[in-house]
């Protein structure tokens, strides 16, 4: 659905409400007005009143909704991603100040909210895989029939792989993964052993390692 608009911001959206079960995530993504984004706060809250979706009430997706309202009439995501992740190629770096920016932007600290948008963590054992924000690095930075490549600035040699505990289960029965603990950890692992296979774009083998999985070949 992210690719019917071509926008960062939009596509930001579609990710971090891309969990639970597919129909429903469609019905949710087709049942907002994305051109919110570019409208009044006032008006943002009036015609999301009634939208929510699993952990998020209407205030959840109202905050969001203001949140990158505000945040993209001072900078690109592409921009804020870049400045943190060009010191160390670090996309970890570049999705920790994305989170930062947009949490800035809004005083609401609920249980819904703070799931989608995520939180900064100092360590990768134990912390979240942030496979949605990962996923959605992976549309900015990559260029196929799925990814939407919009951004310039990210290698895509340095992307992580967006694991859910699905692709995760098919990498260890396959022998790419070791580590049977979901978390970011996790995710690092298996991105490396990609590389033996294509330094230069490992997420590539990202939708063919869940068909295998979908397709009970693996």
């Amino acid at each position: 659905m992210a690719r019917e608009y071509n926008d960062e911001y939009i596509a930001l959206i579609c990710a971090l409400f891309a969990y639970g079960n597919v129909k429903a995530i469609v019905k949710f993504l087709r049942s907002l007005d994305f051109t919110l984004l570019d409208q009044s706060e006032e008006i943002i809250k009036e015609k999301l009143s009634n939208h929510y979706y699993r952990f998020q009430n209407s205030n959840d997706v109202i905050g969001i909704f203001i949140s990158l309202k505000r945040l993209k009439a001072k900078s690109s995501l592409e921009n804020i991603y870049y400045n943190a992740y060009k010191t160390d190629n670090s996309v970890i770096d570049g999705v920790y100040a994305c989170i930062e920016a947009i949490k800035n932007e809004l005083d609401l600290n609920t249980q819904g909210y703070n799931f989608l948008v995520g939180k900064v963590s100092l360590k990768t054992k134990g912390s979240s895989a942030l496979k949605r924000w990962m996923m959605f690095t992976r549309w900015m930075v990559r260029e196929d029939n799925i990814d939407l490549g919009l951004w310039s600035k990210i290698d895509k040699k340095d992307l992580i792989i967006p694991l859910d505990t699905h692709t995760q289960n098919v990498s260890l029965r396959l022998g790419l993964l070791k580590r049977k603990t979901y978390d970011l950890e996790a995710a690092i692992e298996l991105t490396n052993t990609l590389k033996l296979f294509d330094k230069n774009d490992p997420i590539k083998y990202d939708f063919a390692i869940y068909r295998l999985g979908q397709e009970k070949k693996a």
